[in-house]
């Protein structure tokens, strides 16, 4: 049961048709893994903890440099040299005291990634390189994890979900196979700032309607932002019946 101090608290979700008290539980009764808690983990975890879910587990092995603080909104200039993970709970556990965090400040192995994916409701990839991209995606693959994908670099952004619960859903590397990224990352070619904002907070919206069942999620779409243009595309993406990944067994039939 929601005490009144919730109910006030979330009372603008609450009245939301879609939502009511049924979502909200939902959301404060989940638990979120977020990898990465940088341009993208920023608001991913602000709006995640603000909405109400109830247990976020935070990892990111870097600590806060100057030259985050540009986009890295949970952070700030006093928590410079501070591991990540510390200075986003600081931020986060003043924004909303009654979620619990676990934060995690080291990389993880294989086996530790899979563990913890198997341990929550829902992975929120916010990371920049395409080897623990492959990585996430496996373990959710395997374990059956909803997966809310976000990239942003320059002044572009995409976002996609991945829910192998649904037969029909294509994996991550339905999209993009090993060996074909650039490795390109933001401090090699920079980005603009609000653009993280953007993106990470439709990750945040797409994990909430995710763990609540509200609206359409992005399954099987990849929604594409030219923020020089300020154009959104939304194209249509299939499961590849050859994907090793998720398609094991599928190529033949």
């Amino acid at each position: 049961m929601l005490s009144d101090e919730q109910l006030l608290r979330y009372s603008r979700q609450i009245m939301l048709p879609e939502v009511e008290i049924d979502g909200q539980e939902a959301w404060l009764n989940a638990r979120v893994l977020i990898l990465g808690v940088g341009g993208l983990g920023s608001p991913v975890s602000m709006y995640l903890a603000a909405a109400g879910v109830g247990e976020l587990v935070l990892v990111d092995d870097d600590e806060v440099d100057l030259s985050n603080l540009q986009r890295q909104i949970v952070h700030t200039t006093q928590r410079i040299g501070e591991p990540k993970v510390t200075s986003a709970q600081a931020t986060l556990s003043a924004l909303n005291p009654d979620t619990k965090f676990t934060a995690i400040d080291r990389r993880l192995s294989d086996e530790e990634l899979e563990k913890l994916v198997s341990e929550v409701d829902l992975v929120v990839d916010c990371t920049d390189n395409f080897t623990t991209r492959f990585a996430v995606n496996r373990a959710c693959v395997v374990h059956k994890k909803p997966l809310v994908s976000g990239a942003a670099i320059r002044m572009e952004g995409q976002i996609a979900v991945y829910d192998s619960r649904q037969d029909d859903s294509p994996c991550y590397q339905c999209l993009y196979k090993q060996g074909d990224d650039e490795n390109l990352t933001c401090s090699e070619s920079g980005v603009l700032a609000p653009l993280v904002g953007i993106v990470g907070s439709v990750q945040a919206m797409e994990a909430l309607k995710v763990l609540a069942g509200v609206g359409e999620p992005l399954v099987g779409k990849l929604l594409l932002l030219d923020g020089r243009t300020m154009e959104w595309r939304s194209l249509k993406l299939r499961k590849d019946k050859a994907c090793p990944i998720c398609s094991q067994g599928e190529a033949d039939e």
